[in-house]
């Protein structure tokens, strides 16, 4: 059971704390967290977010969630005093060697960081199990991840819908059971929808081994995710259930759940088990995931380095590029026209290396 915690603290160490302790009490076995820098994630023309406090760039909502890497070694040293394990979310190469310097148990990887490939090849060196989440993912995507992934220690697959709040509907949770016999890999879930029993129950039903969910110590806080995550009550509640869970048969499961829910609400739940885009979902993909970026305004005939392009998250108003895998076929290349400044790296863009 894993309560993501996030950035939800907003570098508040005492803040911090006490969502490990409310994880911890509430019978999470480890409290997660995401070490953010934005230049990692996200360009800073890509669009802005609406909050309590007003508009906002989202490179810059970032920005305000950056900390010095000692705060979460302190996290780290807190969780093992308080009896739970620390997990943590990299974004990309700088904040996985910060990580990995860390000694944690495991890593997490987040659904559009699933298609990160250098971040992918830096993680399976460390030589630790990995949890990775797949929404906003096709069945290629997952296998590219689980191909590169391969050196791995472990490798967990959590199917995920990554819309916030997800629809319970959109989980089709019997794809639980193709990914693992088409994968052989342990499978669960990255929950984001609201109720805090539905899913993750229905997701022990198809043989899911672990589950994410949000946590939070009010639904009205600061943080990003605080509106879709659970109460510490919720998070125990959901934790009392799975567990009830575990000790039943598949059937005895759906019927519990079908007298609780409604038979219909139960069987759109539990979908057909074919691994496709769920629909809230649709619109995000390529945008979510990562793609190349141009990270200066450049002119025709200048050849692309290495410090020209990233690999980003396009998100609000930019136009998504060319994939990770053809990130060294870029540099190196010359342009055959001019680009500008957060543009996504396009085929019609480059004439041979």
């Amino acid at each position: 059971m894993i309560a993501e915690i996030g950035t939800s603290h907003n570098g508040d160490f005492a803040h911090a704390c006490a969502l490990i302790d409310a994880a911890k009490e509430a019978g999470a076995d480890f409290a997660k967290f995401q070490i953010v820098y934005a230049d990692e994630i996200l360009h800073p023309d890509t669009g802005f977010v609406d909050l309590p406090g007003g508009r906002i760039r989202l490179y810059d909502r970032f920005r305000e969630l950056e900390t010095d890497p000692e705060f979460y070694g302190r996290l780290s040293d807190y969780c093992e005093s308080a009896g739970i394990a620390f997990l943590c979310t990299p974004f990309g190469l700088r904040s996985a060697r910060e990580l990995i310097a860390l000694s944690p148990t495991h890593i997490k990887i987040a659904s559009p960081e699933l298609n990160h490939l250098p971040l992918l090849d830096a993680c399976a060196k460390s030589g630790l199990p990995l949890i990775l989440s797949s929404g906003v993912s096709t069945l290629a995507d997952i296998e590219r991840a689980l191909e590169r992934t391969a050196g791995a220690k472990e490798r967990i697959l959590l199917h995920c819908v990554t819309s916030y709040p997800a629809p319970e509907e959109d989980y089709n949770l019997q794809v639980l059971e193709s990914l693992s016999a088409v994968f052989g890999v342990g499978v669960g879930v990255s929950d984001h929808s609201l109720d805090p029993i539905l899913v993750p129950v229905l997701s022990v039903a198809c043989g899911g081994t672990c589950i994410e969910k949000h946590i939070t110590l009010s639904k009205t806080g600061s943080g990003l995710d605080d509106p879709v995550a659970l109460t510490a009550e919720q998070f125990a509640e959901m934790v009392r259930a799975v567990r009830q869970a575990e000790t039943q048969t598949k059937e005895e499961i759906v019927h519990g759940m079908e007298l609780i829910y409604g038979e219909r609400k139960v069987r759109a739940v539990l979908g057909d088990g074919v691994k496709r885009l769920a629909p809230s979902e649709k619109a995000n993909y390529a945008r979510t995931n990562r793609s190349i970026h141009f990270l200066r305004s450049m002119k025709k005939g200048e050849r692309i380095g290495e410090r020209d392009i990233a690999l980003l998250r396009t998100e609000k108003v930019l136009n998504p590029g060319l994939g990770p895998e053809f990130l060294e076929r870029a540099i190196g290349s010359v342009l055959a026209r001019d680009v500008q400044d957060g543009a996504g790296l396009e085929w019609e863009d480059l004439l041979a290396r």
